[in-house]
């Protein structure tokens, strides 16, 4: 098993920054996994945000939030990263981090065998 703990959501306002982070626990061996980045905004469905592969060499993003978030990842830490700049007010939600066992990147939620229990990020106009 694997726990997943995000932080670093909170309140902010349009054209700012926020740097999530999503701490790996338990049973595994955190450069083996994939990781990614979801969102869920009020009242809609989940959705991905950005993904990046076990050593940290591939990421990819959504449209809508490429060239204002970046993906990274410190192994040694077993911790994953969102950097979240120029921040609109649709890009409130809940964010949660997943982990994927296969190691490569994916973007599906179903493909993804660990969650996180999310972080809010609200941008206020």
């Amino acid at each position: 098993q694997v726990q997943l703990v995000e932080s670093g959501g909170g309140l902010v306002q349009a054209g700012g920054s926020l740097r999530l982070s999503c701490a790996a626990s338990g049973r595994t061996i955190f450069s083996t996994y994939a990781m990614g980045w979801f969102r869920q905004p009020p009242g809609k469905e989940r959705e991905f945000a950005a993904a990046i592969s076990m050593n940290g060499g591939d990421t990819a993003y959504a449209d809508s939030v490429k060239g204002r978030f970046t993906i990274s990842r410190d192994n040694a830490k077993n911790t994953v990263y969102l950097q979240m700049n120029s921040l609109k007010p649709e890009d409130t939600a809940i964010y949660f981090c997943a982990a994927d066992r296969q190691g490569v990147i994916v973007t599906m939620i179903h493909e993804y065998d660990y969650w996180g229990q999310g972080t809010q990020v609200t941008v206020s106009s």
